[in-house]
């Protein structure tokens, strides 16, 4: 081989030495990929993901309970897993539910139908249906778990539900277009917030007799009865007011300014204080129940919907319906510590029972957005965060959940 021959060899085995180590590095990139990302992938989950649902045993169950407008059904969430258990069909245009505290039954309430349906929250079955009048929306439960209690806004009536019979009881007539009847903590005392006629009635739970009918302010809607059952707020939605309500002496003692379109009252478990939230102020209204004073208002978010408080007094969750947004007030200092995004028009809410885990149903995308409580770390300082979406049915409107031990028998 002449000069110029092995001069261009040398050269080709230059280039396929390059070539092999080349391929060599590229290798060993790849294997690192594949080794060592599904490696980081799974430290970053330990480090960012909580723990879900403590284990309390094989016979502990907790659901989420969702009423799906215009589906006709409801959606049961397995809380322990975050997974659609079951989807239950019940009456027409469900737009109520609660839980009983003491059996383990779940109620939902279906507008369309006028009926209640009864399910078995250890079988996620229905097991009864019941009928009521026309146009029911919602229904209170006795502490005692033995009653229920729902307003018919077509018939002008409430209707008292015999639990452990499943049977209507009696039928009480109020005022005109009765949307909510709350039934006071000793079981006493029925208010109703009648949105036709701007009054409200109170009835003696014991005897279903009516006791007095109140004027108080334009389009009442919700209701939030003192721990002590000494008094009632009711929020009127047309006046942006709040009516506060002697339950003894049946008589109304102010008539509290708010922000515009007050939608919803959530009651500090302590009784102390009352979070009222103005759904066209933008912002929510703090009343001191004792003295019956608005004691400060604090922008909060676009079209603050519903609220709900945590069971030591510290936190208060807002939907945001017109940002898609949850925020996290503290109760203490007064100011906003968070804001999640979540799905569209996002409306009612509930806490799991361990109260690391709040439910926020988006009424538009038709989900449940689960946030996750945790503790700061260094990498991840934010309290809060997306933990996962459940879809559910068409136009979710309400939420409850019920958390039991199995029956051994």
């Amino acid at each position: 081989m002449n000069l110029q021959g092995r001069q261009a060899s040398a050269c080709l085995d230059h280039r396929l030495a390059l070539l092999l180590i080349f391929i060599s590095d590229a290798l060993r990139k790849i294997l690192l990929i594949l080794v060592f990302l599904p490696l980081l992938a799974a430290l970053g989950w330990w480090y960012y993901h909580e723990r879900r649902l403590t284990d309390l045993g094989p016979s502990y169950r907790e659901y989420a309970y969702v009423t799906n407008g215009k589906s006709n059904t409801v959606t049961v969430i397995d809380l322990r897993t975050f997974q659609p258990a079951k989807t239950i069909r019940v009456g027409i245009e469900p737009t109520g539910v609660a839980a009983n505290p003491k059996r383990n039954e779940v109620y939902v309430v279906n507008s369309g139908s006028g009926t209640v349906s009864v399910i078995d929250a250890e079988r996620n079955t229905l097991v009864a249906t019941i009928s009521t009048q026309s146009k029911p929306f919602f229904m209170s439960i006795s502490e005692d778990g033995k009653h229920g209690y729902v307003a018919n806004s077509e018939s002008n009536s409430v209707s008292v539900i015999d639990l452990e019979r499943r049977t209507v009881r009696d039928s009480i007539h109020v005022g005109v277009a009765p949307g909510l009847a709350s039934i006071s903590p000793d079981g006493s005392t029925l208010v109703v917030s009648n949105r036709g006629d701007d009054t409200l009635s109170l009835v003696d739970a014991q005897s279903s007799k009516l006791r007095s009918t109140l004027s108080a302010c334009h389009h009442p809607e919700d209701i939030a009865i003192l721990p002590d059952n000494s008094k009632a707020f009711v929020a009127c939605s047309g006046s942006a007011q709040v009516a506060v309500i002697d339950l003894k002496s049946a008589k109304l003692l102010a008539l509290l300014d708010v922000g515009k379109t007050p939608v919803n009252l959530a009651l500090k478990p302590d009784g102390g204080e009352l979070i009222v939230s103005n759904f066209d102020s933008d912002n929510i209204s703090v009343i001191e129940t004792n003295t019956n004073e608005v004691s400060g208002s604090y922008l909060i978010g676009t079209h603050p919907s519903q609220g709900v408080i945590s069971s030591d007094n510290s936190r208060l969750y807002v939907s945001n319906f017109g940002s898609n947004t949850v925020s996290v007030y503290d109760v203490d200092s007064g100011k906003v510590i968070a804001s999640v995004p979540v799905g569209s028009h996002p409306d009612a809410l509930a806490l799991s029972r361990s109260e690391n885990y709040l439910l926020v149903l988006d009424s538009q995308s038709g989900d449940v957005t689960v946030i996750q409580k945790r503790k700061p770390k260094k990498l991840e300082p934010s309290e809060y965060s997306l933990l996962t979406m459940i879809p559910v049915g068409v136009q979710p409107n309400n939420i409850v959940v019920k958390s039991f031990m199995v029956s051994t028998h």
